[in-house]
């Protein structure tokens, strides 16, 4: 591989290919998208050109399952966790996400964007592939959707784990949010909808099995406990299991459910054989990532206020202290409302800086505060180390401390800048001092 934009491939006088007309020669054949066909129709000399579908065919890429799954919350943990349960079945899955690419135990690639161009995708199947793995797991973003990042893939299944507010900034309302969303179950692929949820997309019943909690639905939760973990008992059809979880709080039932329903619909295993392997899956690393157990931190990725009200609301049976902030150029509208969701469930609140990127943190923490007015024990601190001491050494017994935003980034991006931060080496370094 030369670079993301130019890979190796052979076919008939050509060594390379490319969806950028920038990086094309004589030696390069030109993947021809949705995003890009603007741009080679205004070249003066049009190079001979490949579709996704044909790329597909060429790199024997039809056998492969490949599996998506969309929502605001949910995407990253869902694709891990199916990924894992199928491991731990003997199959030979790959996983794509923000998390990077996987393949059998290994980390084929470093992080990289929810969900890449089609042809980065491709080539990562392919490698995937040749590798043996015959399941392809992957988020699907509402901004791929969208902008057809996904043309000429054929789902095996698509996954709805929810959809709330999200992306404003790009898509102008939530009803645009939603209709995009919902673009993605309009056909005949087999889906698995979460029916809690169900009322903010629409969708083909063609192919439609679902989870839920409290609706009825196709896998079913019939009782559950939150106390040491998860612990559930679930019904499918006429089957009924029980599955325990070291993973915490209701929001990662709801994951869980979602990636049970989606292993039985691929394999058709029986649910209790799924069931099994549930426990081997701890979660991913900075989504509710126990930091520290004596006083109790734990790290979270949550950035929206739907995602800080499932995080905050599945702790609710200790008193909360919390940390957070919002991210710079971005929707500007969920602020206030992160703010609120802050003050109607924390004991003790610190508002810091996220990723302030091009904007003056001061100013995005003003735009939080205003959902937090007139409540008490809020302390606002731009300096997000200051404010994670500042609740460290105001928390008391029987109280948590969640740190929300950022989960396992490892940088902090100020005017252009990524500088080195961690929450959780934040967090023991302090705990250490």
């Amino acid at each position: 591989m030369v670079n993301k934009l130019r890979l190796d491939f052979i076919k008939d006088d050509y060594t390379f290919i490319t969806d950028d007309t920038s990086k094309l020669d004589e030696n390069t054949i030109f993947l021809k998208t949705a995003q890009n066909t603007h741009y080679y129709e205004k070249l003066d000399e049009k190079p001979e050109s490949i579709t996704p579908e044909e790329l597909i065919l060429r790199w024997e890429l039809s056998d492969m399952k490949v599996v998506g799954v969309t929502g605001t919350n949910g995407k990253t943990t869902v694709t891990a966790a199916i990924y894992s349960f199928l491991l731990d079945l003997d199959e030979n899955p790959a996983l794509q996400g923000t998390r990077g690419l996987f393949a059998g135990e290994k980390r084929i690639e470093e992080k990289s964007m929810t969900t890449p161009s089609i042809l980065e995708t491709l080539h990562n199947m392919k490698q995937t592939a040749d590798l043996g793995c015959n399941y392809f797991i992957m988020e699907v973003s509402s901004h791929a959707i969208d902008q057809k990042r996904i043309e000429g893939l054929v789902f095996a299944l698509k996954v709805h784990t929810n959809v709330t507010s999200d992306h404003l900034d790009y898509h102008g309302t939530v009803e645009e949010y939603r209709r995009v969303k919902s673009l993605f179950f309009a056909d005949e692929t087999p889906k698995l909808l979460n029916k809690d949820d169900i009322k903010n997309i629409t969708y083909n019943p063609i192919g439609a099995q679902s989870y839920g909690v409290d609706e009825p639905a196709t896998f079913k939760v019939q009782a559950f406990s939150l106390l040491h973990g998860i612990t559930a008992g679930i019904k499918h059809l006429r089957t009924e299991a029980t599955f325990h979880s070291p993973m915490v709080g209701l929001f990662n039932l709801f994951n869980l459910m979602a990636a049970i329903g989606s292993v039985q619909m691929l394999t058709g295993r029986s649910i209790e054989e799924i069931c099994e392997v549930v426990e081997y899956f701890a979660g991913v690393s900075g989504r509710m990532e126990v930091v520290s157990r004596d006083p109790l931190v734990i790290v979270d990725f949550a950035h929206t206020d739907d995602g800080m009200q499932a995080v905050l609301e599945s702790m609710k049976d200790r008193d909360i202290s919390v940390v957070f902030g919002a991210g710079g150029n971005r929707d500007k509208q969920k602020r206030p409302r992160m703010g609120a969701v802050a003050g109607r469930y924390a004991n003790k609140i610190y508002v810091t800086s996220d990723n302030p990127r091009d904007e003056v943190s001061e100013y995005i923490l003003e735009d939080i505060l205003v959902g937090l007015r007139g409540k008490d024990n809020v302390t606002a601190c731009p300096d997000r180390r200051m404010a994670i001491k500042l609740a460290l050494d105001a928390l008391e017994e029987n109280e948590v401390l969640l740190i929300l935003g950022k989960g396992d980034e490892d940088y902090q991006e100020i005017k252009g800048v990524k500088y080195p931060f961690d929450d959780r080496v934040v967090v023991r370094e302090l705990l250490d001092a």
